[in-house]
């Protein structure tokens, strides 16, 4: 039988309000008065804030799910490095076990979550993952005194660690409904973004925010497959055309996955799993004899026994990179953030 709670999503970026989230709706207006009560505390001084040595830039989103968060952090991290910055990365960790931990290339996944072993692998910049974000922004900082700015993968919501920049970020579906948990996927209020310093629309689509907050569209590129066995081994998708393709996606929006899939022009039975999903054993078999295709983000996590027993013919990876352009003003976000983070008004 189906979990009730896997539909959830499905019905929460339908408009317009699904009959059968009705019932969750007073649920989801205790849940926003819990939301103001908690931000009111941290505003009033009640609840601590930590204000750590170097400025923090918090890219995150006011929805449940993926929205093209960790590619924006992979994005700006390159970016405040080519300006002379030595930025570091700091995430929660989703999955893991929750204490304080330095990332690296060779860190288990099931210890330190899917998304900080991305972020080490492609980023070249220190990455420590914690639960209390502002107690692990402080052991990377006594790891690596170098770095002058960190940047927070997620955490628009974790106000106990004081930030400079937000990046509030959204894909095509918007804020769905207009509801918070459980009736709708939103963690905060849509008026919530009247305080954050940007916001980003991932696939170009900027939902409706406050006047006079900067917006840039953002895309995800990637037409070159990477070999799960070896890194080094590179195909592009007309190299897969006429194979039997299967694609998996555990991330938390698969039909972005298999839209870009598809936009490549491959034909294929695509396979959605729950965001953050630990493939185990026979959870791919479907793929046996084939070629199966994953995401970057699900490529840490299908190493071991679930891709051998998987018995894929051949199973690729799709890198993407974040591509932004500036603002219909002219601005670019890079711009922006450099300014806030040198303590500076933008003009």
């Amino acid at each position: 039988m189906k979990n009730p709670a896997q539909s959830l999503p499905r019905l929460w970026f339908r408009e317009p309000t699904s009959p059968a989230l009705l019932p969750l709706l007073p649920l989801s207006w205790l849940f926003r008065l819990l939301v103001a009560l908690r931000a009111a505390l941290y505003r009033r001084g009640i609840l601590p804030v930590v204000r750590l040595p170097v400025p923090v830039v918090v890219v995150g989103n006011l929805t449940v799910g993926g929205a093209g968060k960790t590619p924006l952090t992979l994005w700006l991290a390159e970016r405040l490095r080519e300006s002379g910055r030595h930025p570091g990365i700091l995430s929660r960790g989703y999955g893991g076990a929750g204490r304080i931990e330095a990332v690296t290339v060779d860190s288990d996944v099931a210890a330190v979550g899917d998304e900080p072993l991305l972020l080490a692998r492609r980023s070249g910049v220190p990455v420590f993952v914690g639960r209390d974000r502002a107690a692990a922004g402080k052991a990377l900082l006594a790891a690596h005194p170098e770095c002058d700015v960190l940047i927070s993968d997620d955490g628009l919501q974790h106000y106990r660690l004081a930030r400079r920049v937000e990046i509030a970020v959204f894909d095509r579906r918007g804020m769905g409904n207009g509801h918070l948990l459980p009736a709708g996927p939103l963690r905060e209020p849509p008026g919530r973004l009247a305080g954050v310093t940007a916001v980003v629309g991932n696939g170009g689509i900027i939902p409706a925010i406050p006047a006079g907050v900067p917006a840039f569209p953002m895309r995800l590129a990637g037409r070159c497959f990477v070999a799960l066995d070896d890194p080094r081994k590179t195909c592009a998708a007309a190299d897969l055309k006429g194979k039997t393709l299967y694609a998996a996606a555990g991330i938390g929006n698969p039909s972005r996955f298999f839209a870009q899939l598809a936009g490549l022009g491959l034909e294929f039975s695509a396979h959605p799993f729950p965001d953050h999903q630990v493939f185990r054993a026979g959870d791919l078999a479907f793929a046996r004899g084939g070629v199966l295709l994953v995401s970057e983000k699900d490529a840490v996590k299908c190493a071991g026994p679930a891709l051998t027993e998987a018995g894929p013919a051949e199973a690729w990876a799709l890198p993407v990179e974040a591509c932004l352009d500036g603002a219909p003003d002219g601005a670019s976000l890079l711009s922006l953030i450099l300014e806030k983070i040198d303590g500076r008004a933008p003009a």
